[in-house]
């Protein structure tokens, strides 16, 4: 093999490898952008100050959809509720980010059907498991919800 057809074969290679590496770095998804969208609520086990589950937890149906843009909104509904007035109703919205080190998510509340909730912070352990997001932490009691990402 000549000189120049050696040279060749190793620039190629290299630019082979370099692209490769490339693709790699490109395909790795930060945690923010593992959990940007829509989730529905599969299990929610959330209990109060004094260690009771949350009526909202009775049978939940809800949704958490993290927004691109840094803003939420969430909400959990007990299902079998007789009235608008019955307890089991957790609404908030506000804006999140994330701690990709610690691997929390931050939510703020900016409006929230509890007004004792409006302008403070929450910090939630962040769980995947393919296409699954457990939040855990502990905000007016201990929050430990499951959710799956919609289709």
């Amino acid at each position: 093999m000549s000189r120049i057809s050696l040279v060749t074969s190793t620039a190629i290679a290299l630019l082979g490898v370099t692209a490769l590496s490339s693709n790699s770095v490109a395909q790795e998804k930060t945690l923010k952008q593992q959990i940007q969208g829509p989730w529905s609520l599969v299990s929610c086990n959330n209990t109060n100050e004094k260690g009771e589950k949350q009526a909202f937890c009775a049978n939940p149906r809800g949704i958490l959809i993290l927004a691109g843009n840094g803003n939420y909104a969430s909400t959990t509904i007990a299902a079998g509720r007789k009235s608008a007035e019955a307890p089991g109703v957790a609404d908030n919205f506000g804006t999140w980010s994330v701690n990709e080190a610690d691997k929390t998510l931050i939510r703020r509340f900016v409006g929230a059907i509890d007004p004792a909730n409006e302008g403070k912070d929450v910090k939630l352990n962040i769980s995947l498991n393919g296409e699954e997001m457990r939040l855990t932490g502990d905000f007016r009691g201990h929050i430990d919800s499951t959710y799956r990402r919609f289709k």
